[in-house]
């Protein structure tokens, strides 16, 4: 009978701790916002609000955003009264 060579044995790559970088936020520029630098956006200029929906018409969340939590709430607030002035659609729903 031949002699069987035992199997490959992979190797595990051992991993260190994932580093997850800190995002500035965009209406900052800060790595931590102390609530001073926070501008005022604009409900009309809708290159900066293109920033918090989605392709579907969605607000997006703070976590794709890497908004600070008053320039995602304040920016929130601007898609919402640009959606009532119809500059911005609730949906964009296209079948």
């Amino acid at each position: 009978m031949a002699r069987r060579t035992p199997a490959r044995r992979r190797r595990r790559r051992t991993r260190g701790p994932k580093t997850i970088r800190k995002r500035a936020c965009p209406g900052c520029g800060q790595m931590t916002c102390d609530n001073t630098r926070v501008p005022y956006v604009d409900y009309k200029d809708l290159a900066v609000l293109r920033r918090f929906v989605s392709d579907r018409g969605k607000i997006r969340s703070r976590r794709v955003t890497g908004a600070c939590t008053q320039y995602q709430r304040r920016g929130a607030i601007a898609v919402k009264n640009a959606r009532e002035m119809a500059l911005l659609p609730y949906t964009n729903n296209q079948r």
